[in-house]
């Protein structure tokens, strides 16, 4: 470890929202104009899933589905269908559900108090943060992958966060939150801004970086990650890439599909019949009577 002295988090206060107001991208969940229920599908459609990806599906979402009311009104298979090849289409289904709940006990709006957040389906820690601060403009520690990295480097001095998120990674973020609200919530944004397009993982771009006179990391002499090892995803020839071949049989179709069409979609049998009955118990397929299927309704 090195003996490099912590940055004050307030130092990187100023540098970090200045190169935000430069540099941040524009984004149709960030409009002026775009409403807590774009920013929550957003919140929902970024985790683990990239910016690129999720525009298109996005601004269908939200052209089809303007407000939570519009999404209730509609089966829960359209969700999925609408999902696309997102991933992870169990958010479709926690997405629907937390719709439903804000039309029948919020009257419609998305809530501003962060318990209710919390309360609805799907929603956790940091999406009911993220929703609070960058829709309602309150004062909470958001803390993304971004996040995290970007205070492993700049406060810890370490190369990469912890594989999982801890306690201390909230503290640390929290510690770092300035004192008045709405600076907060844009010091929020900012640093996951930061994460994403200057301390990235792989590739930091640290002769851009706003803050690399002052990050512990960068003045430790970027010492490598020795902490527990990061495994990476696979996806080729996983239950995950199964069920996705399988899903897209069924968004496609416009009406309950036979079980031989869904063998069709994947070689291995053991592994298809895991991920058909994987997505049935998950409720994101419907079983119909003569071995037909169908997204839920």
């Amino acid at each position: 470890m090195s003996d490099s002295p912590r940055p004050d988090a307030s130092a990187l206060h100023s540098p970090v929202l200045e190169w935000y107001a430069a540099n941040a991208r524009v984004l149709p969940w960030r409009e002026s104009g775009a409403g807590a229920w774009a920013v929550m599908v957003s919140e929902f459609m970024l985790q683990q899933t990239p910016v690129t990806r999720v525009l298109p599906v996005y601004l269908g979402w939200l052209e089809r589905w303007p407000a939570p009311a519009d999404l209730a009104a509609e089966p829960v298979g359209e969700a999925v269908r609408a999902w696309g090849r997102l991933g992870y289409p169990r958010r479709a289904l926690r997405l629907h559900a937390a719709a439903k709940v804000i039309t029948e006990s919020h009257g419609g709006e998305v809530p501003s108090d962060h318990a209710e957040l919390l309360a609805l389906p799907g929603v956790g820690t940091y999406t009911a943060a993220a929703i609070a601060s960058f829709a309602f403009g309150q004062r909470h520690a958001v803390v993304d992958t971004n996040v995290r990295r970007v205070f492993a480097r700049a406060i810890g001095g370490t190369a990469q966060p912890g594989p999982s998120p801890t306690t201390a990674d909230l503290r640390r973020a929290e510690d770092a939150l300035p004192a008045e609200t709405a600076t907060a919530a844009r010091w929020a944004v900012a640093t996951m801004e930061l994460g994403a397009l200057v301390c990235t993982a792989r590739a930091p771009r640290c002769g851009d970086c706003p803050i690399k006179d002052r990050c512990a990391w960068a003045l430790a002499g970027r010492p490598a990650y020795d902490g527990p090892p990061r495994r990476g995803q696979t996806y080729d020839g996983t239950d995950r890439q199964a069920r996705g071949r399988l899903l897209a049989v069924l968004r496609d179709a416009t009406r309950p599909v036979d079980k031989a069409r869904l063998d069709e979609c994947w070689p291995d049998p053991v592994r298809r019949e895991r991920a058909l009955d994987g997505l049935v118990a998950d409720g994101l397929v419907e079983p119909l009577a003569r071995s037909r299927y169908r997204l839920p309704q």
